[in-house]
């Protein structure tokens, strides 16, 4: 997996966010010591722990954060103003419960990360990397699943999803070749899992189903 590095130039209101922020919510994953991320200390509590990978422009993100007060919730993303943009929407909802990552999320996983450690691991829309010769840059492959699954408690989630078809259909193949995990919705058509209604709607999305993209969510578990 790979992704290209977009411009850094944020507004001032995102430059303000960065400023006031980013010290205390957020870190670069080269700069994280050796070893194991202390998330309880980082968070100042014990709590379930929940990893989204590529939190974009965190329209998304700020609104499940702030639904989920009970979670230790930590997104990774390399998108600078994209990070500053999801602390300015965590500022307005006042959410305590999110800290950010940027870098690679595979080295966060395999380096900073202990096994079995994650309550569950959000994936929604990643670059589907549409040209065939480009898929080997997509995120969602047989290596990145089984470090995924590794992270991940006993019955812990991975979920997913996308509005590619050809990406979803991808998704599913590696998921269900990883024997670490399991489909929840193994027995619903296709074994795609219903659209959770706590999924937030965004632009994005909208965009996608008036272009006729279906979306496609998978829910896994670890067994």
């Amino acid at each position: 997996m790979s992704y290209v590095q977009r411009g850094e130039r944020m507004t001032v209101g995102q430059q303000r966010a960065w400023d006031r922020h980013w010290a205390e919510l957020g870190s670069e994953v080269t700069a994280l010591p050796a070893g194991p991320l202390d998330v309880a200390s980082w968070f100042g509590r014990s709590a379930p722990v929940v990893l989204e990978i590529g939190s974009g422009m965190g329209e998304t993100t700020a609104q499940l954060v702030a639904a989920q007060p009970e979670a230790n919730y930590l997104a990774v993303e390399v998108y600078k103003p994209g990070l500053a943009q999801l602390m300015l929407r965590a500022e307005k909802l006042e959410v305590t419960n999110l800290r950010l990552l940027r870098g690679d999320a595979l080295v966060l996983l395999r380096e900073h990360l202990e096994p079995e450690s994650l309550d569950e691991v959000r994936i929604y829309f990643p670059d589907p990397w549409p040209k065939k010769r480009h898929h080997k840059r997509r995120l969602v492959q047989s290596e990145s699943v089984a470090l995924i699954a590794s992270r991940l408690k006993p019955g812990g989630v991975l979920h997913l999803a996308t509005d590619w078809e050809n990406y979803a259909e991808q998704m599913l193949e590696v998921c269900q070749g990883e024997s670490q995990l399991r489909n929840r919705y193994a027995d619903e058509p296709g074994g795609w899992a219903p659209r959770p209604e706590w999924r937030p709607v965004t632009k994005f999305e909208n965009r996608a189903h008036e272009e006729g993209r279906e979306i496609r969510d998978l829910i896994f578990e670890r067994v």
